[in-house]
């Protein structure tokens, strides 16, 4: 089926868009606390520091009881060219992964010393939800861990070598020590997620094996002790990415893909567009350049990877632009700022009344990102109180706000594109693709909306 084909039902107008809501309702009729796709979100260790976001508030805000699986980020990667069978795991940051004794306490539950930090409160968590499953991602954007990868998956060695120490970190849970001894974590994660951004031409076969040799020992200790340990792995969304892996191979060898869904545009251009548009649009003048979800929800399948392993990415934050000419609202319109740090909004306040001028991380009150040019749904979704108006585009089924007085121009998904997304997932192919995901966690607003609206969308 063309892309144009499915794409055609989300063009036909407002009665077809209210058909296509109560579609939406009727898909989630299976209600909070019932088992449906798969919904992760990824919880950033880092959102404990300025954003003040815990395990914890995944409790208290219910949106843990809503999830299938959270994803910890991250875990890095070192390697060494004249050592191989050194390759290892390490933690990214001790501080935050099991010595910070002054969490918020989630569901009440003490700390039992002397593990503490977010491992800790993860343990907590999975006690009162025996359901939600946990993955490590490993890696993540950093150059360090991407050249770490490809490194470590250069030789059978340096990948045996790196799968058995994450394995014996995460999934065993030998994941420290400190002055008194070691620290274990037994049951901390359910499986191993790779994050390797991104492997290059030369890593492609590489990158398989890799996968090989976690599947291969992770089947291995599962079969020792009578558990299965997911494998999951970060999907790009764009050509010049996903071309450099063998999707239908590596599909094989995991549970599910988490498919970026997001950074089809950015600030890094000075033209105003949609970061995270459902469809391709004739108006768009990158149209046709493959910088859409169904765009790379069509690779991917016609690549071999099956439909319900494809989890879908959805931003929990948006892309910003100043300069921006009040003409259609700033939709595709050229930032009259010459360079990326004049054409970038300002960072926001994190109630949007305003800019937030210290990016330091040392005045309370700005927006938990502290980017120019970013802002989590969180702040963006006060600024229709703060001068903005909300746009909605049916044909890339993408929002926007604009406000024509300081030409500032944001894109982002809200309640409204998120729940038309999980239709998407649902009615994709029959039986849909296998669900979505959340970057982060922690860009959500304090009652978990956006988190619960996809859950809702996708019966869980």
């Amino acid at each position: 089926m063309t892309n144009g084909s499915h794409v055609k039902p989300w063009r036909t107008g407002v009665v077809s868009f209210i058909a296509t809501l109560a579609c939406a309702a009727t898909l989630s009729a299976a209600g909070p606390g019932s088992q449906g796709k798969i919904l992760a979100g990824f919880f950033e260790e880092w959102s404990i520091y300025y954003a003040n976001y815990n395990i914890a508030d995944l409790q208290n805000n219910g949106v843990a009881g809503r999830m299938s699986h959270i994803v910890y980020a991250f875990a890095n990667v070192t390697a060494d060219s004249s050592t191989p069978s050194s390759d290892t795991c390490a933690i990214a940051d001790p501080w935050a992964d099991f010595e910070d004794n002054n969490l918020p306490a989630t569901g009440g539950i003490a700390d039992v010393w002397p593990l503490y930090g977010n491992f800790a409160e993860i343990l907590k968590l999975k006690q009162l939800h025996p359901h939600l499953r946990t993955l490590i991602s490993i890696g993540g954007a950093s150059a360090t861990n991407t050249a770490a990868f490809s490194l470590a998956a250069s030789t059978a060695a340096g990948r045996q070598a790196l799968a058995s120490s994450c394995i014996n970190m995460f999934i065993t849970g030998n994941v420290g020590s400190d002055w008194n001894g070691a620290i274990t974590a037994p049951g901390l994660f359910d499986g191993i997620h790779i994050d390797w951004e991104f492997p290059a031409a030369t890593d492609t076969q590489n990158f398989t094996l890799l996968l090989q040799e976690f599947r291969k020992q992770l089947n291995a200790l599962g079969k020792a002790n009578g558990k299965y340990y997911q494998l999951s792995f970060d999907g790009p969304a764009g050509e010049q990415n996903y071309s450099n892996i063998e999707l239908a191979k590596t599909a094989r060898l995991v549970d599910f893909i988490t498919i970026d869904g997001y950074n089809y545009n950015g600030t890094w251009e000075n033209v105003a567009n949609h970061a995270s548009p459902l469809f391709d649009s004739m108006k768009d003048p990158e149209f046709g350049e493959g910088l859409c979800i169904s765009c790379t929800v069509n690779a991917y399948l016609a690549a071999g990877v099956p439909p319900s392993k494809y989890v879908m990415g959805v931003p929990l934050y948006g892309a910003g632009w100043t300069g921006i000419p009040n003409v259609k609202h700033g939709l595709y319109q050229t930032s009259t700022d010459t360079t990326e740090a004049t054409w970038s909004a300002p960072a926001l306040l994190a109630n949007g009344s305003g800019q937030c001028t210290d990016l330091s991380g040392n005045t309370p009150g700005c927006d938990p990102l502290l980017t120019a040019g970013a802002a989590t749904y969180s702040t963006l979704s006060t600024l229709t109180a703060n001068g903005y108006s909300r746009y909605f585009d049916p044909v890339s089924v993408a929002a926007w706000l604009y406000d024509p007085t300081t030409e500032t121009f944001w894109t982002f998904d809200d309640p409204f594109t998120a729940a038309l997304k999980t239709v998407y997932v649902q009615t994709r192919v029959p039986g849909g693709l296998g669900g979505n995901f959340v970057w982060a966690l922690k860009d959500d607003d304090a009652n978990g909306t956006m988190v619960k609206t996809l859950a809702t969308g996708l019966g869980r």
